[in-house]
């Protein structure tokens, strides 16, 4: 192996953001009551009331919902998959004939055709037991071979491969390389035209699934050519084929039974046939593919959550300190308070977006995206909390708690595997930016072409005009609002109940508040916008702490009209309520008021070395080697560690 850093493509930062742009839906032909949100307008008409399954698909939902808790209680062993670090291939094999590969695949294909709701609660239910077999099961059908081929494969496609996925074949998906994580304009991995044919070089890494799986989806360059436009292109590849070595199955803090790893190609002969989409349109499949499918993790977030108020209430209740239980104490019960709201508006979010996903009327990829985001970061936040409620036994194994003859309460496990919630299929720092690009989208449509230096002044004249006129009938509309009225939204605010309608009213205010401050932003920074990445961060978490405060008052409302636990619902609700309120005034307060300009000197002198001398008086435990591997195409020199289940 080099000792040097091996050399990687030179791309700009300019040359990144094209290609991240290019890769966006442009258009918006869909309303977007989070888009709306983040405009200032709270279109609560979009969410309210909630939108409800189809009787026959809250049956078959059910229906399998029963097959696979019994499947669950019987047939899985969560402390054997943590021991052994692995899925036995038996509970693989039970799982298939449960049908439980093919949730989301029509039934014309062979699957299941469970609607996303009843897919989220199946996932939810399997990550409770264990969270690598949900892991399996989500990369398998949410980002997988079945997603991208439902929204972007030919019919031929589809009769080939779904019946497969369905009942046998587990898939994976290979975007990110050694030296490419969300970055894509970096992507190394070629996929050269050969006759009717594309010859694929490249090393993928933390490939999901890939250690186990029978197909894969596979993101690689195009090189431009006479009649190959070229660009950054999907395929389904048999992961069996000649040339696919799987070099290393990765080991993680948690997960531990995740099947992930570092999969090398070498000259391997892919059919055009098996090409996704037009050449060039891979990066938008895989981005359009994660609009629905960052559903999952939320949800499993979810399932997190209702185990954490489970045990933190049995503990809680019985465990004593200074004559009483620790649960009423307010310290802790402050805590036990956040698990239990946070759980009901977690699942408020993704339900809602699900639902909306399933009736296919609104354009959901802001609400998804925002899902993934405050799910995985409030439940890494909750299993925390639980932890620090069991005390040393938080800290403990299962595995010890139960050799000395204690419950075996898996809470530090939990921790160790949320915490890649925050990192899967987009970072928070990823997803804050992400979600930003679409919430400032209608700005930028009008104004800017005055911000890009790369336009003449005929086009910034025109883009002022445009501009001139769409804040000329935008602006007005923030100074007042329904938030302003008292009596608002009266219907939340039934006798006997918390009063919702207050909440609502602070989401109004706080939506025009946020627009205009996201306004005076664009006009103080202009091009200088995209780098104020703190500041676009705290918009994005105020919007996500505005829609979640949305969906949990209609989830409760919506239970308090069928009669399903209402009363309680409200009041879970108001106390999420008003715990969100306070964060959203914390971090309205710290768009202005922060050390961001602080933060980018510190950054800037760490970087020169000026501040080595605070590192002193330590070792470094690490070992030797690159930082990045070496991932240069070539011919593998390791032993294939592919492992199909059977």
């Amino acid at each position: 192996m080099s000792a040097t850093q091996p050399a990687q493509p030179k791309v700009t930062e300019r040359d990144a953001r094209q290609v991240a742009e290019a890769a966006r839906e442009q258009d918006w032909h869909k309303p977007s009551f989070a888009k709306e949100l983040f405009l200032g307008r709270f279109r609560l008409d979009l969410i309210h009331p909630h939108p409800q399954p189809a009787d026959e698909d809250v049956r078959r939902g059910e229906a399998f919902l029963a097959r696979l808790r019994a499947f669950c209680e019987t047939a899985i062993d969560g402390p054997r998959i943590e021991r052994e670090a692995r899925i036995p291939d038996e509970t693989v094999r039970g799982l298939k004939e449960l049908g439980a590969l093919g949730m989301k695949i029509d039934p014309k294909y062979g699957g299941l055709g469970l609607t996303q709701v009843y897919y989220n609660k199946a996932l939810a239910l399997v990550g409770s037991v264990s969270p690598a077999i949900g892991a399996l099961l989500s990369a398998h059908q949410s980002i997988g071979v079945p997603q991208p081929l439902k929204m972007f494969g030919t019919q031929e496609q589809k009769e080939a491969f779904l019946p497969r996925c369905a009942t046998t074949a587990i898939s994976a998906f290979l975007l990110t390389e050694p030296d490419v994580g969300s970055d894509p304009a970096r992507l190394a991995t070629t996929a050269v035209p050969d006759g009717d044919a594309y010859i694929l070089d490249g090393v993928k890494l933390w490939t999901t699934n890939g250690v186990v799986a029978d197909l894969l989806v596979v993101m690689a360059r195009v090189p431009a050519s006479e009649n190959h436009r070229g660009g950054i292109t999907a395929f389904v590849v048999e992961a069996d084929s000649p040339g696919i070595t799987v070099e290393h199955r990765n080991a993680f803090m948690g997960l531990r039974g995740l099947e992930n790893g570092v999969t090398r190609f070498h000259r391997v002969r892919v059919p055009s046939s098996q090409r996704i989409g037009a050449e060039g349109s891979g990066l938008k499949i895989a981005l359009t593919t994660l609009n629905t499918g960052r559903l999952s993790l939320p949800a499993m977030c979810v399932g997190a959550g209702k185990w954490c108020l489970k045990i933190a209430r049995e503990w809680s209740g019985v465990r004593e300190q200074w004559g009483r239980p620790v649960a009423r104490h307010e310290a802790v019960g402050a805590k036990i308070s956040f698990i239990a709201a946070t759980t009901f508006a977690l699942e408020a979010v993704v339900d809602l977006a699900s639902q909306m996903a399933d009736e296919d009327r609104n354009d959901i990829r802001i609400e998804a995206a925002l899902a993934k985001l405050y799910g995985s970061e409030m439940a890494w936040l909750m299993a925390d909390d639980l932890v620090q409620i069991r005390g040393g036994r938080g800290f403990e194994t299962a595995e010890s708690l139960a050799a000395r003859g204690e419950r075996a309460v898996p809470a530090e496990q939990l921790l160790r595997d949320l915490r890649i919630n925050r990192i899967f299929e987009g970072s928070t720092e990823i997803m804050h930016l992400l979600i930003a690009r679409e919430a400032v989208d209608a700005h930028l449509s009008v104004a800017g072409d005055l911000i890009d230096p790369d336009k003449d002044l005929g086009d910034k004249a025109r883009a002022g005009a445009r501009a001139a006129g769409f804040y000329a009938r935008w602006l007005p509309k923030l100074a007042t609002g329904a938030g302003q009225v008292p009596g608002s939204y009266r219907e939340f605010h039934p006798a006997g109940h918390p009063d919702l309608s207050a909440h609502l009213r602070h989401v109004e205010r706080s939506a025009r508040k946020l627009a205009r401050s996201t306004f005076y932003a664009m006009s103080r920074w202009q091009g200088r916008m995209e780098t104020k990445q703190g500041f676009l961060g705290r918009i994005v978490d105020i919007g996500a702490e505005l829609f979640a405060m949305s969906a949990a008052c209609v989830r409760a409302e919506h239970l308090r009209a069928t009669g399903d636990h209402g009363r309680e619902a409200y009041q879970l609700a108001d106390a999420f309520c008003r715990q969100s309120r306070i964060r959203v005034e914390e971090l309205f307060a710290r768009l202005w008021s922060n050390t961001d300009d602080l933060d980018r000197k510190v950054v800037a002198a760490v970087l020169s070395g000026s501040y080595t001398w605070l590192e002193e008086g330590v070792l470094d435990p690490s070992g030797d080697g690159l930082w990045i591997a070496d991932a240069a195409p070539g011919a593998s020199t390791r032993e294939n560690v592919h492992r199909p289940f059977r």
